[in-house]
């Protein structure tokens, strides 16, 4: 069977494809021997009605494997490059003695814990003793403004938090402590606080309110997991919320244990001898996809410092010290080094373990993509996924049976039923399309946080009753690859013709002096008006004189087309960027559709540099007075 063939039966007969994943991967629970897809309706698709399960069980399941035990679990590295591990006997047991010490303080189904910690053994650990009991997590990186955090955290209503006192990243050691305790009091619904790392004495002294860590983990507790129902919650990840509250997206213990299993053993091709580094801090959705390749055997790569300290391939450097065999990164990352090293990576760095490498945040610009083979590993898998926090996991990425072309997307993954469509709901080949997915997936989202369903329909079933709308815009091949435009509600329309940003993006690699661009359509109020500008970032000591932005029209209209080239371009100080690293289209857009004396809607939190959109807003503003 080709995996065409494969996909076409997932995505024909997924009730059958989804009990087949179950029966293969041998998921432990109870009563999972009835139909997979009892009810087939998007949204409000049934999955294995009265089954109970638990996703830490599924996970640590490979504790009592005799040859698997004593491996490393976990594997983690400090920017000193001091590594230490846990096998996979020893996390069952921290996971056990502080899933035991959670139901001591009166933890379980119905409770939430929330955590503030970096990408330490310590998140992974509560994470699974929190799933153990049938609580909900959910985590911030540490990194986020208190405000942000409170957005997300406010709307779980925590019962225990837990938080680290400090953590190391750029050779400074950043303190927590002031931080957290501001947060807890902000946050009524906590009975209960942990603190990670610090002086024991200072947790536990006269008048501490705090937990220390350690004290959870100082006892043998049985091994115990509570089987809840499929749809029980697991976890809430939240989304860019670029426009607002960030939505608390609820995912539950059955979707995402089947999810992990289909997308990592069988899409990614993880299994137990591999070593998975995810560059993810614990905000983002890619962290989670650790404790997913971890369901599927895998050893796991924690590392909390900065992916560019003390040089920009510092994540070439841990893959070579941890002998990692997978390594999940942003687009962007590779895009910097890129930029950046003189060197090659595979000059400095022995990357003869690394056999994949997953491009995920942002479209891969070809450039890039030719760049890593030249340059970090010939002979290396090198995908680019398109997927989402909605699901945690890809709608459309790698798999180990189909050749990779340059730039694009090798396919669908199983179980996920992509196709591209015009405005009129027909499926198109070779041109620019909504992403849609036809059939249900069981890791898509149990509800949103605070929402009666009306949220949920709204986001994603409006456009097309029944169907699942992404919001990306992509153009599928003649060989049933993908390739990705961007966010279909920041994509670019010029007269009817729709295309995406990164267009523009890739062509602008072959001008050294932009560092970074953004560009964004807007709408005029007059018939058919549409304005579209380039903001761009400028290498230090160039200017954007009148040869350096004719060199840029050229290079656009030769790399894309007349269509492409933008109405204006412009200097600007930076980019706004998301907590994840993606360009920050649509709150730039929306500040420029911003009529004069109204304020736009924009949430601050949502920016790495929230300050950074203050430039836009003041150029709108002139641009309205002119």
């Amino acid at each position: 069977m080709t995996y065409r063939q494969a996909w076409h039966w997932s995505v024909s007969e997924p009730s059958d494809f989804w009990a087949a994943v179950r029966e293969y991967f041998d998921v432990i629970g109870d009563d999972l021997d009835g139909p997979a897809l009892a009810v087939d309706t998007m949204p409000g698709a049934v999955w294995f009605p009265g089954a109970r399960l638990n996703f830490a069980e599924n996970v640590l399941r490979h504790a009592s494997t005799p040859s698997i035990a004593d491996r490393p679990a976990i594997i983690t590295l400090t920017e000193a490059n001091e590594e230490t591990q846990i096998s996979w006997r020893e996390l069952e047991a921290r996971v056990a003695a502080v899933a035991g010490a959670f139901r001591d303080l009166g933890i379980g189904p119905g409770d939430s814990v929330a955590a503030v910690l970096p990408n330490i053994p310590e998140a992974i650990v509560a994470l699974l003793a929190t799933a153990a009991v049938g609580a909900l997590w959910t985590i911030s990186s540490p990194e986020l403004s208190e405000r942000a955090t409170l957005d997300r955290l406010s709307q779980v209503k925590p019962k225990l938090l837990i938080g680290a006192a400090a953590y190391r990243f750029g050779g400074r050691d950043i303190q927590c402590r002031t931080a957290l305790d501001g947060l807890r009091s902000l946050l009524p619904s906590v009975q209960l606080a942990v603190l990670v790392g610090g002086d024991p004495t200072d947790v536990a002294g006269p008048g501490s309110s705090w937990i220390d860590f350690r004290s959870l983990t100082a006892h043998v507790v049985p091994t115990r997991y509570e089987r809840v129902a499929f749809e029980h919650p697991l976890w809430v990840l939240f989304t860019s919320g670029t426009t607002g509250l960030p939505k608390g997206v609820v995912h539950g213990h059955g979707g995402i244990t089947l999810e992990a299993l289909k997308s990592g053993a069988l899409n990614h091709d993880i299994g137990v001898d591999d070593i998975c580094y995810v560059a993810a801090n614990t905000s983002w959705m890619v962290w989670n996809v650790l404790l997913c390749n971890m369901a599927c055997g895998a050893s796991v790569v924690t590392y909390s410092g900065s992916p560019i300290y003390p040089g920009v391939d510092r994540q070439f450097e841990i893959l070579a010290r941890t002998r990692a065999t997978k390594f999940a990164t942003g687009a962007a990352y590779l895009t910097r080094v890129q930029q950046q090293m003189t060197t090659p990576p595979k000059d400095t760095w022995d990357l003869s373990a690394l056999t994949q490498i997953l491009s995920t945040g942002s479209p891969l610009p070809a450039s890039t993509w030719e760049w890593v083979h030249e340059n970090v590993k010939r002979r290396v898998q090198l995908g680019s996924s398109s997927g989402g926090t909605e699901i945690c996991s890809s709608f459309i990425g790698l798999n180990p049976l189909d050749p990779v072309y340059l730039g694009e997307l090798q396919g669908p993954a199983l179980g996920a039923a992509v196709e591209s469509w015009n405005p009129l709901g027909e499926p198109v080949v070779g041109e620019v399309g909504e992403m849609v997915i036809r059939r249900p997936m069981p890791s898509m989202p149990i509800r949103f946080l605070d929402d009666d369903g009306t949220r949920y329909r709204a986001a994603y079933f409006e456009q097309f009753p029944g169907v699942w709308t992404h919001g990306d815009w992509i153009t599928e091949t003649s060989r049933n690859g993908f390739i990705v435009h961007g966010r279909s509600d920041a994509t670019l329309n010029r007269a009817g013709v729709r295309f995406g940003s990164s267009d523009i993006y890739n062509a602008l690699d072959d001008v050294p002096e932009v560092l970074d661009a953004l560009v964004v359509g807007v709408e005029s109020a007059t018939a058919g008006g549409y304005y579209m500008p380039l903001f761009v970032v400028l290498a230090p000591d160039q200017d954007l004189d009148d040869s350096l932005r004719e060199r840029i029209r050229t290079t656009i209209r030769r790399h894309a087309s007349p269509r492409h080239i933008p109405d204006e371009i412009i200097q600007v100080p930076a980019v706004p960027v998301t907590h994840t690293g993606k360009k920050a289209e649509v709150p730039v857009k929306r500040i420029l559709q911003t009529p004069p004396g109204l304020t736009a809607s924009v949430s601050r939190n949502s920016l790495a540099d929230p300050d950074a959109v203050d430039w836009y807003i003041a150029f709108s503003r002139r641009r309205a007075i002119d």
